[in-house]
Formats: C-alpha cells, structure tokens, sequence
C-alpha cells in the first residue's frame, strides 16, 4: 500500500475542474430526452464527455442533440427502443464506433404505470419491468465487456428510487424494479472491482418530471408531498447532475456500490401535518 505524495501538484489536481473532469472519456445515457436524462447528458458533456445518447423519442433526441451541439458538446444520437432484444448491443456498438470507447454508462430511462397490485396485468408488469431493469442489467454487462477489454476500468450509474427504500401505493412493479436495480448495483460493484469498474446508483425522491407529472397534478397528494419533503418542494433535474458527476468521475472513485438518495431530505424522518400547506 503507498500513501499518495502531499504536494504542490496533488493539491492542484482536486480543483473540480480537474477532480470532476470527464475529458477523454465517453459516456452513455439512455432515456436521454427525458426530464432528467437530458441534464445528465449535458452535466455529463460539460465535464468534458463525449456524449451517446439514445431514446426512443426520435424528435426529442434530435433537439438534444442540436442543443449540446450549441454548447459545443460531442453528442451522438441513437434510437432505440430499449424493449427490443438487440438494445444493448446496438447502443454499446454505436459508441464503440463513433468514439471507440465506453467509459460511462447512466441506466437512466425509465417507464410506469400506476395500478394498484389487485389491477396489474402481465403484459404491464412484464414492461416495466423489462425497460427498468432487464435492459440495465444487459447494458451494463455489454458494456462492462467493453471496458474490461481496453482495461481503463469505468464507471456505470444507475437512477434508482426513492421507492426502493419507501414503498407507495400504484408503484408495485416500478418500486420492485427499482429495488433490484439498485440490488444490481452492488452485484455489479463486486464482480467488476477487479476490472477498475465502479457501480453506483442515484435514488432521487419526489422530482419534477414528465413521469411524474400526475402526482404533481393531485392537488391532494402534492400537498401530502410537500409536507413529507423538509425541503418543500420538488427536485429538480438538474440537481441530479452533482451527484451524477461524482459517480462518473475521479471524484467518487472510492465510492461503488452505493446508492445515494438525492431526496430534499424525504428520509430523514418526518413533520407533524401542516392542512394549510
């Protein structure tokens, strides 16, 4: 074990912009039209990443695009269906030959239906399900191959949920995927360590969101949420690039494993009810 020289130029290298630093490296985000898949693109661009981004929103992927281009970000954009069996490989091939590496991964696309467990249908739960995790499972595998063959290790995050840790109701399967998602994470954290592969997942709570835009528009259950948030009021998805940074970057490499709420502070216990809020 040697113990890291204490100099001029180690201090200069935890400036951020030197600790949080992507260049050179490549990274992947899915879901990346999405309310929070887009920032994390950009957060991800801005620190230096060249950028694939994939969705199966063809229009919204093309504005992304054009947008990060703008901001002089090197973005590529794949479609894709992440239902379909060739998913993986199709995303993970399209950075390997547009950029010839994989260093990031963000298993960040996502879908739901909210049914109470009595009305759950197969066909619903086997979609949720397939899109909230199977497609991460296999796309961190494929990729993970990737990056043990050029042997530069990486850095794989995942968006979890509050719900893996807080259960609701109407949420069963997405909550379900969710746990075994962030279950994954630590799997993946054990089995490539060896390989410099660090796996990690961000639980954000109650954000501001097209997928969450019903609950926000339950008069009922947005007062329930604001009293139960001590930050009183929604996440918003930049807030997630932070942590999402720390993940990918220099900056959290000894941190794998590990699933970090970003919640306004949803579990650090609760408030007495407040009607007039």
């Amino acid at each position: 074990m040697t113990t890291a020289a204490f100099d001029s130029e180690a201090i200069r290298a935890l400036a951020p912009s030197s600790l949080f630093s992507l260049e050179g490296r490549v990274a992947i985000v899915t879901g990346a039209a999405g309310g929070i898949g887009r920032w994390l693109a950009a957060g991800l661009g801005a620190a230096g990443a060249s950028v694939v981004a994939t969705d199966v929103d063809e229009a919204g992927l093309a504005d992304l695009e054009s947008t990060l281009a703008a901001a002089s970000i090197d973005a590529a954009g794949v479609v894709a269906d992440l239902a379909d069996e060739d998913a993986a490989d199709r995303i993970v091939d399209a950075a390997l030959e547009r950029f010839g590496a994989v260093h990031v991964v963000i298993n960040n696309a996502a879908v739901n239906r909210r049914m109470p467990i009595a009305e759950m249908d197969p066909a619903t739960w086997e979609w949720i399900m397939r899109v909230n995790l199977r497609l991460p499972y296999f796309l961190s595998q494929r990729a993970a191959r990737a990056m043990i063959e050029r042997r530069e290790g990486g850095s794989i995050v995942s968006i979890s949920s509050l719900n893996v840790e807080y259960a609701l109701e109407h949420v069963s399967v997405y909550g379900l995927a969710k746990a075994g998602l962030s279950q994954l994470t630590r799997h993946m954290a054990l089995e490539w360590a060896e390989h410099g592969i660090r796996a990690n997942a961000i639980a954000p709570g109650f954000m501001d969101t097209p997928l969450a835009a019903p609950i926000w528009a339950d008069s009922d259950v947005n007062r329930w949420i604001l009293n139960r948030v001590p930050l009183e009021r929604p996440g918003q998805p930049a807030e997630l690039v932070g942590t999402c940074l720390l993940l990918a970057s220099d900056a959290g490499s000894f941190l794998t494993g590990q699933t970090l709420f970003v919640d306004g502070g949803a579990r650090a216990g609760g408030r007495w009810f407040h009607p007039d809020r």
